[in-house]
């Protein structure tokens, strides 16, 4: 399909692929589903995700300003973990959102130094609550035998 629409059409095919919506709109309520259990990381096919965040050489400087931030520090728990079970906790690759805290008075912990920059908190945020803006100084992963 690249190749009819890049070389034939020369980039201008008349078609598009569209989506209904955007992806955040689609997150269902944790009520409709049962939890997913995952066997544990081998350390040989699969890996847990703070060596995968190891391997990915991440540097985030310690004085810098926070590249995560949140419009209104409420909804993580109100909204996302009571009414979709905390998704945040489960779509960022890097494991930088957790819950933290005793049932009844958890809240969420943004643990930035962690981020790969793949930006899908600002995607997949149920509420678009989440603000996700480039570091200063460049910091982030740094993959050097790519």
């Amino acid at each position: 399909m690249v190749g009819i629409d890049q070389v034939l059409f020369r980039g201008n095919a008349p078609w598009t692929l569209r989506h209904e919506c955007a992806d955040h709109e689609k997150l269902r309520p944790k009520e409709g589903f049962s939890p997913i259990e995952y066997p544990k990381p081998d350390g040989v096919l699969t890996f847990d995700r703070l060596s995968s965040v190891f391997v990915s050489n991440t540097n985030h400087e310690e004085d810098q300003p926070a590249h995560l931030t949140l419009k209104d520090a409420s909804i993580p728990v109100a909204v996302n973990l009571h009414v979709y079970a905390g998704p945040e906790s489960r779509y960022c690759p890097a494991g930088v959102y957790e819950f933290v805290g005793e049932p009844g008075a958890e809240r969420l912990q943004i643990n930035a130094q962690n981020c790969v920059h793949c930006k899908t908190c600002d995607i997949k945020d149920p509420k678009q609550n989440i603000v996700w803006v480039a570091p200063e100084g460049g910091g982030g992963p740094n993959y050097p035998n790519m």
